[in-house]
């Protein structure tokens, strides 16, 4: 029978042939005969009760092996063939592990003692807030693994974030009790079952099935730099292929509305500042980005100033989820803009360090 199941095309049965399943099974044949044997060879008397009380203990312990055996067998083909990502195998499975141990121990004691099962199973009632207490994690990790389950709240492979154990990265298993995760620095944590129903975490699964991944990043641009624009500036960055529609188009809109107004002085008209055709340059920058997810919310956005500077945020989505390319591609974005604000006359915040204090010192000495 071994060698038909190591050999055996299904998986289920080759995953049967690596364990001690066939061991157990003549183990328990040999329980089996060792009883009748003797109540057949040995007169009634104390040794013969000996004997038939060991071989029938001998047989309940192989028959929880060989459930275990099944059981274990049984979760590595669920794993295998994924159908363990969206439910919690791993818990179940140790329930009814923890489930049979009890009621196999429950009938080896009874065997022992000369007693019906049923007298130790109404003793039991009376320890009710004693095991709720010893089994209280196993119960509540039980609930919270279908309740996981039921919601389609956390499967294997997840990327799972949870600030409270310090836990950020994939979850590698979920267990009766307690949820592993391996955190992007190679680290294990273990995290209650339970505690992701009590408290919050945040699970990445859906930005990974969207597509996209979000960059949200501000740079600060010094406010005293903000200017309008030149008509040398405006002919020198009408070359730009991203930014001649939109200055063609702006000029004309500005000249209409100020056909009427006196020019000679700046508060009388509107005019194209340079913080203004910046952003607009870095939303068409973004929108012929091929890293770039057009079918997500791509926004170039102005921030209440602070003592920082004026925050320009940039807000889009990569269209690469994995976390290097993701890293690779928010750098370069954010590479191009500081090389390329000095052409629009702004300039990035920065606080003074000690080197700009020493140039600061030698410049007026």
């Amino acid at each position: 029978m071994y060698t038909i199941c190591a050999k055996s095309s299904f998986l289920f049965m080759r995953g049967l042939s690596e364990t001690r399943l066939f061991t157990y099974i003549n183990y328990l044949i040999l329980a089996i005969a060792l009883q009748q044997l003797a109540v057949w060879w040995l007169s009634p008397s104390t040794l013969q009760k000996i004997i038939i009380v060991a071989a029938q203990v001998w047989f309940l312990l192989n028959l929880l092996l060989i459930a275990f055996a099944l059981l274990n067998t049984l979760t590595h083909w669920t794993f295998e063939r994924n159908f363990a990502g969206n439910f919690p195998v791993r818990g179940l499975v140790q329930t009814l592990k923890l489930l049979l141990s009890i009621g196999i121990g429950i009938g080896i004691v009874s065997l022992m003692i000369g007693q019906s099962p049923l007298i130790l199973l109404s003793g039991l009632g009376a320890m009710t807030a004693v095991l709720m207490l010893v089994f209280k994690d196993p119960i509540l990790g039980l609930v919270a693994g279908i309740q996981l389950s039921a919601n389609n709240m956390l499967s294997i492979g997840d990327w799972l974030e949870m600030g409270k154990y310090n836990a950020d990265g994939a979850v590698i298993d979920i267990g009766l009790t307690t949820v592993k995760v391996k955190n992007w620095d190679n680290t294990i944590t273990t995290i209650p079952t339970y505690a992701l129903i009590s408290d919050s975490f945040k699970n990445w699964r859906s930005m990974s099935e969207s597509g996209g991944r979000r960059i949200k990043r501000s740079v600060m641009i010094d406010t005293s730099t903000v200017h309008f624009i030149s008509e040398e500036m405006v002919q020198r960055l009408t070359r730009s292929p991203l930014l001649s529609e939109y200055i063609i188009a702006k000029s004309h809109e500005l000249e209409r509305v100020n056909q009427e107004a006196d020019m000679s002085l700046a508060l009388n008209g509107r005019r194209l500042t340079n913080l203004g055709t910046f952003r607009a340059y870095l939303e068409r920058y973004l929108k012929n980005h091929p890293k770039i997810h057009q079918g997500m919310t791509v926004m170039v956005r102005q921030l209440a100033p602070t003592d920082k500077g004026i925050p320009i945020e940039i807000y889009c989505f990569s269209n690469d989820v994995a976390w290097v390319n993701y890293e690779a591609i928010q750098a370069d974005i954010f590479d191009h803009i500081f090389a390329v604000v000095s052409e629009f006359g702004l300039r990035i915040y920065q606080s003074p360090t000690g080197y700009d204090m020493r140039k600061g010192l030698s410049s007026r000495v």
